[in-house]
């Protein structure tokens, strides 16, 4: 039988594929992002997973918000962060449609050197993310943040997956940091816990959540 967590095994892309990028690699990537930057103003980055409940930088101020032309999806292999190369788990990327609603955080400027270094090298240990500066909505009117969204052409993209792959795929991974499953149950409580609606990610939580 064709059961979902045999179809989910054959659709990661062999591990060779996975390249992780170096210090050089982040740093070209950076300079790239700020190349309009002033070095001087403060700038807002956006958080749509574990940015969420866990952003490990400083900043001045959170805000929610919502950024439109993307949608959170569990659309990345993950073979580091919450998977490994022969088992990957999966992780939150924005990909086209839609629109999505986050937290928008504010950090100072002179502190922006030393946070988006170590921001690369958790958001971006391969070429799987675009960096861009969106319009992120809020209650106190737009401003433009920087915003990871999926990279379609990268290899570890994957779209079309059931709730059933899904889920299949999270429960078996663990990478660097954690369980693939904590990460979205984490994800959807915060989430609830801010007040935005996702039905997607909680009808996965809720057969995460659910005896094996």
């Amino acid at each position: 039988m064709n059961t979902p967590a045999a179809r989910a095994s054959q659709l990661p892309p062999p591990p060779e594929a996975f390249h992780l990028r170096d210090a050089t690699w982040h740093q070209a990537s950076i300079d790239q992002t700020l190349r309009h930057w002033d070095g001087r103003s403060d700038l807002w980055i956006f958080g749509y997973g574990s940015l969420i409940w866990r952003p490990e930088f400083d900043h001045l101020e959170a805000r929610r918000a919502r950024i439109h032309g993307y949608h959170r999806a569990l659309c990345l292999w993950s073979r580091i962060n919450r998977g490994t190369p022969e088992r990957p788990g999966l992780v939150f990327g924005l990909d086209l449609g839609g629109s999505c609603e986050g937290t928008v955080y504010r950090i100072a400027g002179d502190r922006v050197p030393d946070i988006l270094g170590p921001l690369w090298q958790r958001e971006m240990p391969s070429a799987s993310y675009i960096p861009r500066w969106l319009n992120c909505h809020t209650t106190s009117g737009a401003v433009t943040g920087l915003v990871f969204t999926m990279d379609r052409r990268d290899e570890g993209y994957v779209k079309g997956l059931s709730t059933e792959e899904i889920v299949a795929i999270v429960r078996q991974g663990r990478g660097r940091y954690g369980h693939c499953t904590e990460y979205v149950l984490q994800t959807a409580d915060a989430l609830d816990a801010a007040g935005i609606t996702d039905r997607r990610l909680r009808a996965i939580a809720r057969a995460l959540r659910r005896p094996i």
